[in-house]
């Protein structure tokens, strides 16, 4: 898999299989891949710019009313990738409206967090040995980077990602990217792509 970091909170994955996954589209660029699969954490707009980019015939679009359909955290399976929606909450979005996905495949967990603070589910996601976590550290809407070292150090990842960085949603923050210091950061640019 890929990875791209649009940058603000929104990243696009990319599977061996060549399909194509975008997580809360709205910043940065980047969106000329039609889409396969999209996923949203929250309705903010921010968050949820759906019509971005072209769809393939078939593309899934997985809001976070979907995720939270029936009061309870759904999956999904779709792109060959298993789809978990878990909690995600602090005192500007509401855990009865907001989620984070686990997306498994390929070998691989990743774990986006969507708008959020420290929650305590968060303390058993050490277990789920989580590859790639990419946490919102901007501090006014969500945690910020001191908070999410320490949700980083909780979640154990092999990598831990800042995003979100910034409350005027600047694509990326270079002083809050280094403010977050857990010790397996990885610091992606705005527009910048990785193999996973």
């Amino acid at each position: 898999m890929r990875l791209l970091f649009q940058g603000h909170g929104s990243l696009r994955l990319t599977t061996a299989a060549g399909q194509t996954v975008y997580i809360d589209p709205y910043a940065g660029e980047g969106y000329d891949r039609p889409a396969d699969l999209i996923l949203v954490t929250h309705q903010h707009f921010d968050h949820v710019a759906v019509d971005k980019m072209p769809r393939n015939g078939g593309c899934t679009v997985i809001q976070s009313t979907d995720a939270l359909a029936g009061g309870t955290h759904n999956r999904f399976s779709a792109c060959g990738l298993d789809i978990e929606a878990v909690p995600a909450e602090n005192k500007n979005h509401s855990r009865a409206e907001c989620v984070g996905y686990l997306v498994r495949g390929e070998g691989l967990t990743l774990y986006f967090a969507g708008d959020t603070s420290y929650f305590p589910e968060m303390d058993g996601f050490s277990a789920l040995h989580v590859d790639y976590a990419f946490l919102p550290t901007d501090g006014f809407y969500n945690m910020d980077a001191a908070e999410a070292s320490r949700c980083a150090e909780r979640i154990c990842a092999r990598h831990a990602v800042p995003i979100h960085m910034n409350p005027q949603q600047k694509l990326f923050d270079p002083a809050v990217a280094q403010a977050f210091t857990a010790k397996n950061r990885l610091i992606l640019s705005a527009g910048e792509e990785i193999g996973l």
